[in-house]
């Protein structure tokens, strides 16, 4: 990043390293998933946790039921430098891109309406029994969870509606739910599909695979990884756990059986924490390896108008879902951060919370969008974004937090002018950098001649994106009369927000 007088605002940045010999897990769950006993959701949200683990080597193991899933990291994993809300962002952005790409394959029939999103959390678990008790604490709610469901959403489809199935149900609470769907609708819960009732355990395998034949016919065998997904009815058990190598080998093995954990045990696991009150909440999302996504989706170089414009209208979009909290966002290049209002308490100032659903809303709909932007070229693979969360305690501070990005924004742009426009003059990209080592940039743009200052907006001085206030209207109400109602919309400016101008004359923003 480039230097600047603002980048003191940088101190404010925590870190949350999962220390060892601590295990990772990343659990998400959907937000807003309606009916979790679809078989398709179900099957989608298998086909998702499987590209999590193609994706990541690191990752082993994913358990997963409804509408959540549990992602295990293998013991030694250095993923992300083991940094809490990158390793979240990133497993919850991928997870969602997939999700939404992938839509088509098991709703044929059914558009996605919007974009989906997933919060979610870091579990760090001291020993490999402390995992094993995790992974029977979630299964026994699989169980008790899909027992309920499969009650509740068959009262709501004979017509009940959901206030009236809940109602019943704990009214017949007296009564097994395994007996209450026999006795209701004739369906014996252990027929039911081991989908629904055990979940679903998704892990990398060793198999043996014909590779070839030699000249006398015999085959030539190699072991090699494979993902697979069972539906076991313990996997918390030893027999079935020590029977995985790969688990064994990466994770440990289990010495004891376990039969009962009590659920307070596991959730003070949780790497989670509270953001401090009455601060200035700003989220931070950079595209992961978006110097290869740009290659293989051929950007425009130095700047494509189209992805940029791409990343505007999800910040606008993430903006508009999380009305009133955030009340600013400023994107330049493959990042945005976004401004939440210093009274903010949405999730309960959680962090996990607060950083994965914003990220994954913000993937989705990139995904969603990207025809809209890109319609002659097709999304060859799934995009996704890291973030992080950062509180700053005062008004100066968080003007200098964007001054610094904006200055940023500039000298960064005016390197990336410089560098394509050597590289266009038939330098390679070596030599291109070797010229500009050291060099004074305004003095180079003069020598290359280029007229900065014609450049677009949008590339010197990045975008702002907040609410612009329309004059109030008056609303006319049936039995109430008149009342007045000050309506606005979400607008994107290329803007110096260093200065004070823009700042006095949207004096709302960060009052």
């Amino acid at each position: 990043m480039a230097n600047s007088k603002y980048e003191y605002v940088k101190c404010f940045e925590v870190e949350d390293e999962v220390l060892f010999p601590n295990f990772i897990l990343v659990w998400i769950s959907a937000c807003k998933l309606c009916k979790p006993h679809d078989v398709n959701v179900l099957k989608l949200m298998n086909s998702c946790a499987v590209a999590v683990l193609e994706e990541y080597a690191d990752v082993v193991l994913a358990y997963g039921f409804s509408d959540e899933f549990t992602f295990v990291f293998k013991k030694t994993s250095q993923f992300y430098e083991r940094r809490a809300s990158k390793v979240l962002s990133i497993v919850t952005s991928f997870f969602s891109s997939v999700f939404v790409r992938k839509w088509g394959e098991f709703f044929p029939q059914k558009k996605l309406q919007s974009p989906p999103s997933f919060h979610g959390r870091v579990i760090a678990c001291a020993s490999i029994e402390a995992v094993q008790a995790y992974l029977f604490w979630r299964q026994s709610v699989c169980h008790l969870n899909n027992q309920h469901d499969q009650c509740f959403w068959r009262l709501v489809e004979r017509g009940m509606d959901e206030e009236e199935a809940l109602d019943f149900i704990n009214c017949a609470q007296k009564r097994d739910l395994n007996d209450l769907l026999f006795d209701e609708f004739h369906v014996n819960y252990n027929e039911l599909e081991p989908i629904f009732r055990q979940g679903s355990c998704i892990l990398k395998t060793v198999v043996e695979d014909v590779v070839k034949y030699a000249e006398n016919g015999a085959p030539i065998k190699r072991h090699r990884r494979k993902i697979i997904t069972v539906h076991s009815k313990k996997i918390a058990s030893k027999r079935f756990w020590n029977e995985q190598t790969i688990l064994v080998k990466e994770l440990g093995g289990f010495t004891d059986e376990i039969n009962n954990v009590k659920p307070e045990y596991v959730r003070s696991f949780e790497f989670d924490s509270k953001l401090m009150p009455s601060t200035w909440i700003v989220v931070r999302l950079d595209g992961c390896h978006f110097h290869r996504f740009s290659e293989m989706h051929e950007f425009v170089k130095p700047n494509d108008g189209r992805a940029l414009n791409l990343m505007n209208s999800c910040a606008v979009a993430v903006v508009e879902e999380f009305r009133p909290d955030i009340v600013f966002a400023y994107g330049v290049s493959d990042e945005y951060s976004f401004i939440l209002k210093q009274s903010s308490d949405i999730y309960q100032r959680r962090a996990s919370k607060i950083i994965s659903a914003i990220v994954c809303f913000f993937t989705s709909t990139y995904v969603m969008r990207w025809k809209d932007f890109f319609p002659q070229s097709e999304l060859k693979y799934p995009p996704s974004f890291d973030a992080r969360v950062v509180c700053y305690p005062s008004t100066k501070i968080i003007r200098d937090y964007l001054s610094w990005r904006q200055v940023d924004c500039h000298i960064n742009n005016q390197y990336n002018t410089c560098f394509w426009k050597l590289v266009a003059s038939g330098k390679s990209k070596r030599e291109a950098q070797h010229s500009l080592k050291g060099a004074q940039l305004q003095k180079k743009i003069e020598e290359l001649g280029i007229d900065y200052n014609e450049l677009p907006m949008m590339f010197r001085h990045g975008s702002s994106v907040f609410w612009d206030k329309v004059d109030n209207v008056l609303i006319h109400h049936e039995n109430n009369g008149e009342s007045s109602e000050s309506y606005g919309k979400v607008i994107v400016e290329h803007i110096d927000i260093i200065g004070p101008a823009f700042w006095s004359e949207h004096p709302g923003i960060l009052d």
